[in-house]
């Protein structure tokens, strides 16, 4: 066995990446403060091919070198959009037929193990701040609650592990599956 060469990886070009179609999955960065955190949303969107991402609040966005050091480049490739306040972005969102998903441990959450998307639904999936998680009013307007399910003693993933289980999961459950290619 070996590794394969960057030319064996066939991977777009940015413009290409750009012009293709996205799976129909949205991340919604709500409040979220670290900048590595938001690059490692980026790089796992565009490994994904993410349609795009909605930094909300105090989230930071592109050009940043904090961010760049962990996007490696996908803040190029992956669309985005800056927007005040994460309600509004969920509300918006609603508006255009995604399901809106929070990513938070709360009463009433489905386990991601329970989780069936429909391979031809919209999803966005909201990741909240750091400390706080997701905010209290964007929960109450979001159609489910989905939760990682965890055996540990800290009850907590960082939000770049989480945002990479959650699209890894849906891409796996719609996208991915044999009986879908």
């Amino acid at each position: 066995m070996r590794k394969l060469s960057m030319e064996e990886l066939r991977r777009d070009s940015v413009e290409d990446f750009k012009n293709k179609q996205k799976n129909p999955l949205v991340l919604v960065l709500d409040n979220v403060r670290s900048l590595h955190n938001v690059g490692s949303a980026f790089r796992t969107a565009d490994a994904f091919a993410v349609e795009k991402i909605y930094l909300c609040g105090i989230t930071g966005t592109p050009p940043n070198k904090e961010i760049h050091k962990t996007a490696l480049g996908a803040t190029e490739s992956v669309e985005w959009v800056h927007v005040p306040s994460t309600l509004e972005a969920v509300e918006g969102l609603k508006g255009s037929g995604y399901q809106v998903w929070a990513v938070e441990q709360a009463e009433g959450s489905t386990s991601l193990s329970d989780f069936s998307p429909a391979a031809d639904g919209k999803y966005a999936f909201v990741f909240g701040n750091e400390v706080f998680g997701v905010e209290d009013e964007v929960i109450r307007a979001a159609d489910g609650i989905l939760e990682i399910p965890q055996f540990g003693t800290k009850h907590s993933l960082n939000i770049s592990v989480t945002v990479g289980v959650v699209v890894w999961d849906v891409i796996s459950k719609t996208i991915a599956r044999p009986e879908a290619l």
